[in-house]
Parts: C-alpha cells; sequence; structure tokens
C-alpha cells in the first residue's frame, strides 16, 4: 500500500489530475445513470399504468358492455369488442368478468368461461393500478368496475401490457442515457485533459513539491536581499514587493495586486516604475533619498509575464561622492592659488635680482591687498564661514577657466534661515551649473551670485550663457535630466533636482528664467529651516 502511495504520489500532478477528474466523472456519470435508469423504468410502469387505466374505464362505461354483463354475455359480444379494443389500442389484453369472477373476454379463448386465478379487485367501486402477475405473465394493469344503471359493480374490466413492452421501451431510453454519459465521458476526459495541460502550462511544467521550494527560495532572498525589489505583471499590478522597497517607496498598507499608479504619484519615480522612463541605471530622488532604479522585463518559455525593478538607495553613497567631489574642488582651488602664487613669487624674485626691491614690495603689499580684501569681503557680508569659504573657492577654480564669478555689492546674508548643509548645496549646485553653461563660450564669461536675508533667504544666480530654452523650463529640476557629458564618477541630472528637493521641503520657491542668460532665484522663507 505505501509503495502504491509513494508511486502515485510521484506521478506529475498534471497526470493527477486528470485521473482524479477522469474517475469522479465516471463515478458521477455511473451513479447518474443508475439514478436515471431506475427513475425511468418507475416513470414508464406508471405511463403504462395509466394508458391501461384509459382503455379499462373506456370499456367499462361502453352501454353495450354493461349489457351483456348483465345478461351474461349470450352472444359473446362482449369478446368481439375486447379484442377490438385490445388491437386498436395497442395494449395485449382486455378482460372482461362479472363481479364473480367469470370471464367474458380473454386473448386465450379457451379461458372464457373461466373464473379468474385472484379475486375480483374493484368490488369496492373504485379503479386500481398495478403491477399483476397473471396467465399471461407480468403486466402493467389498471382494473375499472362495471356499474348498472343503479351504480352497483355488477363487473369488471382488466386491461393490461406486458412488462416484455415496458422493457423493450426501457432498453431503448436507456440505450440513449448510456450514449449520453459516453459522450459526456469522452466530452469530461478531452476537458479533464486539456485542463491538465493547461495547469502544466501555467505552472511551466513544475510539480508541486518544486513550486513549493521556489516559493521558500523566492520568499528568503526577496527578504534577504538589502535591495528593494518590486515585481509587476505585464498591467502593471504588483505581483510582489519585499520589505526594503516598500521601506524605500514608503508603502505600509497592503499592495499586493494594485496597478503602480495607484501606489505611486505621478513623476519620474513612476515613470521608471512602468517603463516609461527607460534606461538603465536610472537616477530617481524621492522626498528622503536618492534611488538608483533598474527595470528588466522578464519572459519565461518565451512569454511575458511582467517586469522585475530593483531599487538601491545611494543617499549616503552620493552624499559622500559629493563630498568628495568638494574637497577635489577645494584642492583644485588651491592648486590654482598655488600657481598663481608661484608666478607672484616668481615676479618678486625677478625684481629683486633686478635690484628693484622697492618694486619687488610694492607688488607684493598689492596682491596681498587684494587676496585678502576679497576674503574679508565675504566674510564681512556673509555670515555661515562654510558659505564664504566655498564662494571663495568656486571664484578661484572659475578664475582658472577664464571665468569671472562675482557676488553682487548689495549680497547679505547674516542669519540664514536654513540649514548650512542645505545652503551649500543650493549655492555650490547653482555655481556649478553656471560656471559650466559659460566655460568655453566666447567672452564675457560672468556669473553672478545674489545673496539676501532680508526676508528669508534669497539666492539668485545669473549668467552670461545661452540660458535655458524656453520649452525645457520645467524639466531642467527634474532628476535625471541633463545636457551635459556623463562624468566618470558622478551622476548626471541631479544638482538641480537636489536643490529642488530642498527648497520644496523647506517651504519655499524656485524659479528659472528662460534665456538668453541663466538666471536661477531660490527664495526660502523665515522659520522655516530644516
Amino acid at each position: 500500500m505505501k509503495k502504491m502511495r509513494r508511486w502515485w504520489q510521484a506521478r506529475p500532478l498534471a497526470s493527477q489530475i486528470l485521473v482524479w477528474t477522469l474517475g469522479l466523472l465516471v463515478v458521477t456519470v455511473a451513479l447518474g445513470g443508475l439514478v436515471a435508469s431506475r427513475t425511468t423504468g418507475q416513470v414508464l410502469d406508471d405511463q403504462y399504468g395509466l394508458r391501461a387505466l384509459g382503455v379499462a374505464e373506456v370499456v367499462a362505461q361502453m352501454p353495450e358492455v354493461e349489457a351483456g354483463v348483465t345478461a351474461e354475455d349470450p352472444t359473446g359480444r362482449i369478446q368481439e369488442i375486447a379484442e377490438l379494443v385490445r388491437t386498436r389500442a395497442q395494449v395485449d389484453y382486455v378482460v372482461v368478468t362479472d363481479r364473480d369472477g367469470i370471464r367474458y373476454s380473454h386473448p386465450t379463448s379457451a379461458l372464457i368461461g373461466q373464473r379468474l386465478e385472484e379475486p375480483v379487485a374493484v368490488l369496492d367501486g373504485q379503479t386500481h393500478v398495478g403491477i399483476n402477475r397473471g396467465s399471461l405473465g407480468d403486466s402493467a394493469n389498471a382494473k375499472a368496475p362495471i356499474l348498472d344503471a343503479g351504480g352497483r359493480v355488477i363487473g369488471q374490466v382488466s386491461v393490461g401490457i406486458l412488462e416484455a413492452a415496458v422493457s423493450t421501451e426501457f432498453t431503448r431510453d436507456v440505450g440513449t442515457i448510456a450514449a449520453y454519459s459516453v459522450l459526456i465521458v469522452l466530452l469530461g476526459g478531452a476537458g479533464s485533459f486539456l485542463l491538465a495541460r493547461g495547469i502544466k502550462r501555467a505552472t511551466f511544467g513544475l510539480e508541486p513539491s518544486e513550486i513549493a521550494s521556489l516559493l521558500q527560495d523566492r520568499e528568503a532572498l526577496l527578504h534577504g536581499i538589502r535591495e528593494g525589489m518590486v515585481g509587476l505583471d505585464d498591467a502593471g499590478r504588483v505581483t510582489v514587493i519585499n520589505n526594503e522597497a516598500r521601506r524605500l517607496l514608503h508603502l505600509e498598507h497592503t499592495v499586493l495586486g494594485s496597478p503602480v499608479e495607484e501606489l505611486i504619484p505621478p513623476g519620474r519615480l513612476r515613470d521608471v516604475l512602468t517603463g516609461s522612463d527607460a534606461g538603465a541605471d536610472q537616477t530617481v530622488i524621492t522626498e528622503d533619498a536618492l534611488l538608483v532604479a533598474n527595470r528588466m522585463p522578464v519572459s519565461v518559455g518565451g512569454r511575458s509575464v511582467g517586469a522585475v525593478v530593483t531599487l538601491r538607495d545611494r543617499t549616503e553613497v552620493e552624499a559622500l561622492v559629493r563630498d568628495l567631489r568638494s574637497l577635489e574642488g577645494l584642492m583644485e582651488a588651491l592648486r590654482a592659488q598655488e600657481h598663481e602664487y608661484a608666478n607672484r613669487l616668481h615676479t618678486v624674485g625677478g625684481l629683486l635680482d633686478l635690484g628693484e626691491a622697492e618694486q619687488a614690495r610694492a607688488f607684493i603689499s598689492g596682491v596681498g591687498d587684494t587676496s585678502r580684501s576679497l576674503g574679508e569681503g565675504l566674510r564681512g557680508r556673509i555670515e555661515p564661514p562654510e558659505l564664504a569659504a566655498l564662494i571663495l573657492a568656486k571664484i578661484t577654480v572659475a578664475a582658472e577657466q577664464d571665468v569671472l564669478v562675482r557676488v553682487s555689492d548689495e549680497s547679505r546674508l547674516r542669519e540664514p534661515a536654513l540649514a548650512t548643509q542645505d545652503l551649500l548645496t543650493i549655492v555650490g549646485n547653482l555655481l556649478d551649473n553656471a560656471v559650466d553653461a559659460v566655460a568655453g563660450l566666447p567672452g564675457p564669461r560672468e556669473v553672478t551670485l545674489t545673496l539676501d536675508d532680508s526676508s528669508g533667504v534669497f539666492v539668485a544666480v545669473t549668467d552670461s550663457g545661452p540660458g535655458v530654452p524656453a520649452e525645457a523650463v520645467d524639466d531642467v529640476v527634474r532628476d535625471g535630466y541633463t545636457t551635459k557629458e556623463p562624468r566618470t564618477g558622478m551622476r548626471r541630472g541631479i544638482g538641480l533636482a537636489l536643490v529642488a528637493r530642498i527648497v520644496r521641503r523647506a517651504g519655499g520657491t524656485m524659479d528659472v528664467f528662460a534665456g538668453p542668460g541663466g538666471r536661477f532665484e531660490v527664495w526660502i522663507p523665515k522659520g522655516e529651516s530644516r
């Protein structure tokens, strides 16, 4: 028994389904056929009994039959009537007797005048229908009383249809039932085969144990990786999602089966998830993270089953990279200053070699005053020292590219209503974009920075470049949008998006003006520091 069970369990799922379905179908059809056969037999008995009863009542009500029974049928007229009725009504016998059971008619002439083997059943004045076991064999029989003018029972009419006739019709009906049963079994078998085949195709030929193992492996893999993963079907509905993806996308409620459009607000993140914005390593900025998304179509057996989107949190890594770029910028500034100071030292050395000591002293004094005045001027008007140092570094680095960066004379920033790091991000990105826009263009190449804290924090950066095209004003602050060439180690299309996010979270506004000439304005209201 155990061997048989193990053998059965080792059969493919499609085979088990096919065998079980066929077995259940055969048993169901067999039981249905049996019930139908029994019901058909009973119905036929009832129908033939009622048919015989109708004939018996008609004969019993004939005046000639009544008169013949009363007169004891001296002419044999009752036999003639009975045979005529039997032939035309297609019954097997019509037997007329008096109340004592003496026959006046019978298909077998020798029995006429003889007494019935059983007592007369209609002496109670009622009709009787049932199965009779008479001299001709079993039959569906009906008996009707013959009444005289006074309503007294004077005889009986017995009409019967032999079971052989009933069996013939029953056999014909059962044959029809059997034919339909076979047809149902064949159709059910074909349907079971197609169902098993469809299940096999839907499960890609995998057995239940393999499916269970894959499910366990999938759960372990999904929740064991540090990357977010979202599985989508062809209709864009979420079919699977791990905990990291829920965290990154801020999805706490039930999301399985829901379309991405209902879960993610309009924007680039939704476009990347749905595949509207295609490409590898797509950078997406959310309210609190910088994500790198990859969307890969998935097909199994040459049939598309949806897509898988992976999400990597690169917020900290990108911040470190940008800090490193800032340090590189400061190093570039120091290098530029070193180069400039080397030139100045060579100039001083040459003047001394020429014996022009006074001229050398005057040159050194002028250089020192210029550098000191620039630094002190920025520090006197801009309170955060980190911001003043950043602006000074940007001025120096831009000068290396022959770009003049000026801080407007009216610029003041004493009490910035914004965190210093956020302020550095805003000013640094706006200056970098402006310098990149004018570098390499015919002169003049100028960038102007304006700062104001009279009603919050106001930052304006203008440049002498071509500016932003009118059709791209709304796109430049979208994460991933860039017109610059890729740069090793840095993702393009992030700077202005980061600025826009900081401004939005601080409750401020950011305005981009169409060219010619680039102009970006940021305003953060007081009391909204983050």
